[in-house]
């Protein structure tokens, strides 16, 4: 171990709501492994933020935490936000855009995998045939929240969004897609937009995807409307290699492409400023807060898991990802999971199972 990996990383976790905290949980218990067995040199730093937080006391995010947390922290693991009890939101709002665009983590990593064939609904089609990963733009877009409402609940109501797109932010994130795939041994990057139809703000995705590529001569390089990666993704995902799109098609494209590895709870994801990775970065499972199953023990935990897979390659140690991946990947194939995928574990028992064999590797 070098002496930058051995320096020591903080984590921050936050559990957040819903199911966050029970998969939260199990993420926390394998980081302690990581740390107790292995002996890697993380701190964690559990922080008490979340709807029932909000509920408590009124807190959101507070500045002094976003601050500590940008200063000591080399990475966040969130749960999930969401919760029926605040339905406006703000607690969640106020934690993740205060860390997106607060730190500003313009890139959104969202790795397609599918780690077993039962896990693929597509008709002749495998685990092989998935494996891509998807850049969405995380600061920008229609996300931003610009914009408002006029003569409000009258006939004549008018609800305006911006979609709000910088030549920075546009050229970035291409350059990050571009940059990963010839780092990782990816030939391929596929630019989706819908400027068939956004004359003026997918114009710029267009013209500055156009202007980058020329720059990667080594890495093929397509564009798509994002309307017909929909379609291509379903007959054919082995076509896709990475893939870089906008805030919003970006939240959706991925979301297909979880069906295609099993569901959202298979679903790991990174927000990370892909030009300078000492920053803090985000580290957090697709899958949402899902009310519902909450206190049930039936939330699959392996999204999690495979999200401190991707945290612990962020900090140093790629080996890991591919450690817990394989573990993943065997436990699904030998029905070691929960309902969703194909078992009959609940949240604890899956997670326990893998991070039995994990500690009896280390």
């Amino acid at each position: 171990m070098g002496s930058e990996k051995s320096k020591r990383k903080k984590i921050a976790i936050i559990g957040g709501d819903g199911i966050g905290p029970a998969v939260t949980r199990e993420a926390k218990l394998l980081l302690e492994v990581y740390r107790d067995k292995a002996g890697l040199p993380i701190d964690l730093w559990e922080l008490d933020l979340g709807a029932d937080r909000f509920l408590r006391d009124g807190t959101t995010f507070p500045k002094e935490i976003q601050i500590a947390i940008q200063r000591e922290c080399s990475a966040v693991l969130l749960g999930a936000l969401g919760d029926p009890r605040v339905p406006g939101l703000e607690h969640a709002r106020d934690i993740l855009f205060g860390m997106r665009f607060g730190y500003d983590l313009y890139a959104n990593i969202r790795p397609v995998k599918a780690l077993s064939d039962k896990l693929v609904p597509l008709k002749g089609r495998g685990a092989k045939d998935v494996d891509l990963v998807v850049f969405r733009e995380n600061t920008e877009g229609i996300y931003v929240g610009m914009g408002g409402q006029f003569k409000r609940g009258t006939p004549d109501e008018v609800a305006i969004n911006e979609d709000v797109n910088t030549r920075k932010g546009v050229e970035r994130i291409i350059r990050a897609a571009f940059e990963y795939a010839r780092s990782h041994g990816r030939t391929r990057v596929t630019m989706a937009d819908k400027s068939n139809a956004m004359r003026h703000a997918h114009e710029l995705w267009l013209r500055v995807f156009h202007e980058v590529r020329a720059q990667y001569g080594d890495i093929s390089s397509d564009h798509v409307y994002v309307d017909a990666l929909c379609l291509y993704l379903i007959q054919d995902p082995s076509k896709f290699q990475v893939v870089v799109t906008n805030n919003l098609f970006g939240d959706i494209v991925t979301d297909l492409g979880a069906a295609f590895q099993g569901g959202l709870g298979m679903a790991a994801s990174a927000n990370v400023h892909a030009s300078d990775p000492k920053r803090v970065a985000l580290f957090e499972p697709v899958h949402g807060s899902a009310p519902p199953l909450a206190g049930k023990d039936i939330a699959n935990p392996f999204a999690a898991l495979l999200t401190v897979g991707m945290m612990l390659a962020h900090l140093g140690w790629p080996d890991e990802e591919k450690r817990i991946e394989r573990w993943v990947t065997q436990a699904v194939d030998e029905g070691q999971c929960t309902v969703d995928v194909g078992g009959t574990l609940g949240t604890q028992a899956a997670a326990a199972w893998l991070r039995e064999r994990v500690a009896a590797e280390l």
